[in-house]
């Protein structure tokens, strides 16, 4: 379905206008609470084009989930994610039992449908309890009401023939801008590749102070050759030994090799430009750096100061357009700019519905008076690295190209593979780190799986 565009006619408003109007009064039957609120969200999310975060985040939403039980909090997370994260296999399987299609001005049947067959198919829910709350659950909106017939016959269907087809499109979970553009530039096999990751739930990797092998026995969880944790469990993080005390802080692995390699010494003045919400900022405080964290908006800076807080460190921030940002000169840069976040669809599934191609247009651009701002806070011999967590190339690969075209005071540092925990298969023949989804990363447990990132490293001519 299309964003909103403003319309109250447009399917993308009145998704929105029924997930405002979806508030479950606390005498409905329990469970029923959760599965609203799970389509209202998924509604806002795929009907009306907002983030996860954003659905989440509201103060509406955020009231109905502190009136739910932990347990069904949890719950009403799970079902929005496996929605969205296969919604082209739900919505595939669906169409078989809706031999005439979803009916007109049916209100949010759609979406307790979907999150009904998530449920069934992907998280082993019982199949009478999801039936019957999705009859209860049709039955609360006045638009929908009338189908509920229809929607027990199509429930109790997808019941009586769980589990998924093995005859579908590896790409029916990927919107197909996308992987139109997936199978041009990275390949027909590695295009497959990537948007079956993006299928498996990503796991929880920590970035440690020091000691990480002791932190990963401490908590269960697998060394990485580049320093981080990966967790084998799913215990809330803030439960964990060593959250309250401060000793690390999530981070994808591939989130964590950037910083990394600006190779930053005890002294030096370092910018971390869009630093929100701190994660690299962390990293290049602990290696030593005078560290000025900037981001155009105060609220994520309010965030990432919350953060440096918990783990003990501090940093200068300054909130700042990059693009006008102007500052003595910098011995170490790394901007980590806004992009279409491709390179997360893992971790965030709303990404691959929400963006457009469009997107990338638009963000490149933006990109590139970045690129162009921070060489110029860079002091003679300095080192910049830039990255961004999208797997389209206009956004990583392209604008370092075209930079160096645009700009010859700059020079290419190529990345080693010791400096990135041994993963040579991460580079490219230039030098310039590339990660995907589906990359193996640890021989013993065989162990795949990071963050899309691009990042090159570049140096100031003396």
């Amino acid at each position: 379905m299309a964003r909103t565009t403003g319309s109250q006619n447009t399917p993308g408003a009145r998704a929105r206008s029924w997930a405002k109007q979806a508030v479950p009064p606390p005498e409905l039957p329990p469970g029923l609470p959760a599965r609203l609120l799970a389509a209202a969200v998924l509604a806002d999310v795929i009907g009306a084009g907002h983030g996860f975060d954003e659905a989440f985040g509201s103060e509406a939403t955020q009231a109905k989930l502190n009136a739910l039980e932990p347990r069904d909090r949890a719950l009403v997370r799970s079902i929005v994610v496996v929605s969205i994260r296969r919604l082209g296999t739900i919505r595939k399987v669906l169409s078989r039992f809706l031999e005439r299609g979803l009916p007109k001005r049916s209100g949010a049947l759609e979406w307790f449908l979907v999150t009904t067959a998530a449920q069934i198919m992907f998280l082993g829910v019982p199949d009478h309890a999801a039936v019957n709350l999705c009859v209860l659950a049709v039955r609360s909106d006045p638009k929908s009401q009338p189908f509920a017939a229809l929607a027990n016959a199509v429930a109790r269907s997808i019941a009586r023939e769980p589990g998924v087809p093995d005859d579908l499109d590896p790409f029916i979970d990927t919107p197909s801008w996308l992987s139109t553009r997936w199978k041009q530039h990275y390949g027909l096999e590695r295009a497959i590749a990537i948007a079956l990751a993006h299928r498996v739930e990503a796991s929880l990797d920590l970035s440690v102070k020091g000691d990480a092998a002791g932190w990963a026995e401490r908590l269960g969880g697998l060394l990485l050759p580049n320093g981080s944790v990966r967790l084998m469990s799913n215990a809330p993080v803030p439960e964990l030994a060593g959250y309250d005390d401060g000793e690390w802080w999530v981070q994808d692995a591939a989130a964590a090799l950037p910083a990394r390699l600006l190779r930053v010494e005890a002294g030096q003045r370092v910018a971390d430009l869009c630093a929100a919400p701190g994660g690299k900022t962390a990293q290049l405080v602990v290696a030593g750096g005078q560290v000025v964290a900037v981001d155009r908006s105060a609220e994520r800076l309010k965030r990432l100061a919350t953060n440096l807080a918990r783990l003990q460190l501090t940093a200068e921030t300054q909130v700042a357009d990059v693009t006008a940002f102007s500052a003595e000169p910098f011995d170490r840069i790394l901007l980590d700019a806004p992009c279409s976040a491709t390179g997360t669809i893992r971790r965030h599934p709303d990404v691959a519905w929400t963006k457009r191609a469009s997107d990338v247009v638009s963000l490149a651009a933006l990109q590139t008076r970045m690129l162009d701002r921070a060489v110029a806070l860079l002091r003679p011999g300095g080192t910049l690295v830039y990255c961004v967590c999208s797997l389209e190339p206009e956004e990583g690969e392209g604008q370092i190209a075209s930079l160096l075209r645009r700009n010859p005071d700059v020079v290419r540092s190529p990345i080693t593979a010791e400096e990135v925990g041994g993963w040579a298969h991460t580079l490219t023949p230039l030098g310039e780190l590339r990660t995907l989804p589906f990359l193996p990363i640890l021989t013993y447990p065989p162990t795949n799986g990071l963050d899309g990132f691009f990042a090159a490293r570049l140096v100031s001519r003396a």
